[in-house]
């Protein structure tokens, strides 16, 4: 029995811009399994948004292309009430900001309510309630019963996501898409979601796309970790492997980014990621902000190349990659021995 839960073939989504469409998503091929945590990693305007909205169906004027298996089915193209049924229910989704996400003019509890009424029509409104102060217990939310009857504006910045994350897992969904779950929360609050998504993993099986731009977060999380760039998948690894041995340039970056002990300077990544209509559609989309590697080492059409088993990286340019800063250093050390 096959254990992929979600396949992506080949996905492209497009959006209008005058009259051309730019893909945001970008020949995206993916898996996710039963009981693992995928992360997806990178800066704002990676496309990684844009690829989680695609799965859910949730795009209003973007053109899909390609595949979207789930469970072995194609949801890329189906009825909107066939994706309706799924949604909620086998397919489910914490957004990224809960205010938003919620309605401010219902109660807690029948927000909850809402998605059960859809998906379980034959259940009770006593069990109904009873299943909702349940859920509300499961994500730790204090006096449930209270909490029932308050508007999301009553609440905390940290209380309203674990209502997001009640109303996403109502129905014990198979997939559960975690768009920045943690974003402008404080570290500790932080922290009790992360377990939370991480236990609800562990009890419902799930599959789980962790979307983020904070690598701490998916190294306590991932099981494997996607890095996205310019609507491209540039790496893929298990979480040790990418952490230990990363290739890609833009991958390395990143990691090159991150605070360490005893640091005086923060690395930076040079440039920004082009606007949609501006990004190059051949060669390399990262060359542009490593201009010191040779435009030789990059492939014209860069795909990706299983380097070690279960390891894919785009374009051969990993090969010939390093940090100038780091090389300077090593030349000043290399005169200062000799």
């Amino acid at each position: 029995m096959s254990n992929k839960l979600l396949e992506l073939k080949n996905l492209k989504t497009s959006f209008q811009i005058g009259d051309e469409y730019y893909a945001a998503v970008d020949d995206v091929t993916l898996t996710v399994n039963k009981n693992e945590v995928l992360g997806i990693v990178g800066e704002s305007g990676s496309g990684k948004s844009a690829l989680a909205f695609s799965v859910m169906g949730l795009h209003t004027r973007a053109k899909i292309e390609g595949n979207i298996l789930f469970n072995g089915k194609d949801i890329a193209n189906i009825t909107p009430q066939e994706l309706n049924r799924l949604r909620g229910d086998e397919l489910a989704m914490i957004f990224q900001d809960p205010l938003t996400a919620l309605n401010p003019l219902m109660e807690i509890g029948d927000q909850i309510a809402e998605t059960l009424i859809l998906h379980n029509q034959n259940m009770s409104q006593k069990a109904r309630k009873e299943r909702v102060i349940e859920l509300l217990n499961m994500v730790g939310i204090p006096r449930p019963e209270y909490v029932y009857e308050q508007f999301p504006h009553e609440l905390s910045g940290g209380m309203r996501q674990r209502v997001v994350i009640a109303i996403a897992i109502a129905n014990q969904p198979e997939l559960l898409i975690a768009d920045e779950p943690t974003t402008a929360l404080d570290v500790t609050i932080q922290a009790q979601i992360l377990d939370l998504i991480r236990k609800l993993k562990n009890d419902m099986h799930s599959g789980v796309i962790l979307i983020t731009h904070d690598l701490g977060v998916v190294a306590e999380m991932a099981d494997r970790i996607a890095v996205m760039y310019a609507g491209q998948i540039v790496e893929v690894a298990d979480v040790h492997t990418l952490f230990e041995n990363p290739k890609h340039p833009y991958t390395r970056s990143l990691l090159n980014s991150v605070p360490a002990d005893g640091q005086d300077k923060l690395h930076v990544i040079q440039g920004i990621v082009p606007a949609l209509q501006n990004l190059p559609r051949e060669g390399c989309r990262f060359s542009e902000r490593i201009p010191w590697i040779d435009a030789t080492h990059h492939e014209v059409n860069p795909v990706l190349h299983e380097v070690t088993p279960g390891h894919f990286v785009r374009c051969t340019c990993h090969k010939h990659f390093y940090f100038p800063d780091k090389t300077k250093e090593a030349e000043l050390h290399g005169n200062s021995r000799s």
